[in-house]
Parts: structure tokens; C-alpha cells; sequence
């Protein structure tokens, strides 16, 4: 198998947060011009914004937590060429897991069904983990 197949989730989950930046831009875009931004106060601080921009801008933070992790051990299975169907398979269920959190985040922000999405990007992220750690063993 070409190791280099495993940079397509990479990738796309890197659009994902650029997407999300997009939107933010227009959400906030939207909010200042309903008057609806604590002038102010916006350079600082999040409560300035109505609560659907801060419910995009904090979909974008989240895409550096766990999404990192992800890179972190992507780059570690590609490094050792250990990348195989199960680890391809694995990292599409992460980047599907995550672009579905997003949309939940950015649109209903129905808690447990954003944290259902977030547990299975949680748990590809530690059978990744742990197929490289039994990779360098």
C-alpha cells in the first residue's frame, strides 16, 4: 500500500478547520452588522459576541485539541510505514467523526450528540495510538 494515501484525511481535516474559519468570518460578519458586538470590548473578549459566533469560534478551538493528537500519531504510523487498511480505515472514521462534530457544534450544539462524535474521534485517536506504540515495540 502507498503510505502517502494516509495525508488525504490529513488533509482534509486541515480543510475542515479552514472551512470553519470561513464561516466564522461570516457569522461575525452577520453580528456586526445586526449591531448585535460589544465594540468595546470584541478585541478581548468572547462574551462581546452574540452566542452563535462564539459557538463557531469555539468549534475552531476544539479542531486544535484532539485533531493534533491525530497528526501527531499519523506522522508516527507514516514514519514507520506501518500506514495499512486498518489504519486508513481508522483515520476517514476521525475525520468523518470530526467534520460531523463540527456540523453538530456549528448548527444544533445538541451535547450528547456532539460528545457521541467526539468519543468515536477520541477512541479512532487511541487505536491509532495504539497500533503505534505495538508498531515500535
Amino acid at each position: 500500500m502507498n503510505s502517502q494515501i494516509i495525508l488525504w484525511p490529513v488533509l482534509l481535516n486541515i480543510l475542515l478547520a479552514i472551512l470553519l474559519y470561513f464561516k466564522l468570518i461570516a457569522v461575525k460578519k452577520r453580528a456586526a452588522a445586526e449591531g448585535a458586538v460589544d465594540e468595546s470590548r470584541r478585541a478581548l473578549h468572547d462574551d462581546a459576541w452574540p452566542d452563535n459566533v462564539v459557538q463557531v469560534n469555539n468549534c475552531i478551538r476544539n479542531q486544535f485539541e484532539v485533531p493534533v493528537l491525530f497528526y501527531a500519531v499519523v506522522g508516527v504510523v507514516y514514519a514507520l510505514n506501518a500506514v495499512n487498511w486498518m489504519v486508513l480505515s481508522l483515520a476517514w472514521i476521525f475525520v468523518a467523526s470530526r467534520y460531523f462534530h463540527a456540523y453538530v457544534h456549528t448548527g444544533s450544539n445538541f451535547v450528547p450528540r456532539r460528545r457521541r462524535f467526539f468519543t468515536i474521534s477520541v477512541l479512532s485517536v487511541l487505536a491509532l495510538g495504539g497500533y503505534a506504540a505495538w508498531q515500535l515495540l
